[in-house]
């Protein structure tokens, strides 16, 4: 299964290892299914007892849906699941978002593509990871060509039922991406400093 990115802490000092890790979720206009992720992982990760020391966020590709809620159909079915549904905006994700954050999920192979042209250095691009690799029942892929397997399918042109697959999907991944978020956390503190 591809795993690309390593998420790890490049400074050297006590002050880098001490920062939160960051994990940033991307869809196409962050509305549906980034800000999905963003929620499962942001309870996932405080389950975990991980709350206080990873900060989630979302963005999307695009900027056509900047300033706009989660679609209210994503709303509906993270209720419906018993997740807390924050109040937030869309934005668009930026060059120093990338730099900004140790895990940088995409939710579709077209999205790690725009994210990877975003970056400006290949230990940034390393960053970007597929969310979907993390799903123990999602197809192996070995190469960046075959990635489309892994893609979330967007919900936006669907029905409920759309919504709730979506979830289904971004929950799967979840638990493992918990894990690579620990295993990065302690590969920090026994970093040399």
């Amino acid at each position: 299964m591809s795993r690309t990115g390593t998420g790890t802490d490049t400074g050297t000092g006590a002050g880098e290892r001490a920062r939160r890790y960051r994990v940033m979720t991307v869809c196409t206009g962050n509305i549906c299914r980034s800000p999905m992720a963003e929620v499962v992982l942001r309870r996932r990760l405080e389950d975990a007892g991980l709350g206080d020391v990873v900060e989630v966020s979302s963005t999307g590709i695009s900027d056509e849906e900047h300033g706009n809620p989660i679609d209210a159909r994503a709303q509906d079915v993270l209720r419906a699941h018993g997740y807390d549904v924050p109040r937030r905006a869309a934005r668009q994700v930026r060059a120093t978002d990338l730099t900004g954050h140790d895990l940088v999920l995409a939710m579709t192979s077209t999205h790690a593509r725009a994210l990877r042209r975003l970056a400006k250095t290949p230990d940034v691009s390393d960053r970007v990871v597929m969310y979907r690799s993390f799903d123990p029942a999602a197809p192996v892929t070995d190469a960046a060509d075959a990635e489309h397997l892994l893609d979330i399918a967007d919900p936006w042109y669907g029905g409920p039922a759309d919504f709730v697959e979506c979830l289904e999907q971004v929950e799967a991944a979840a638990d493992a991406i918990v894990d690579r978020v620990r295993a990065d956390l302690s590969a920090r503190e026994v970093a040399p400093g």
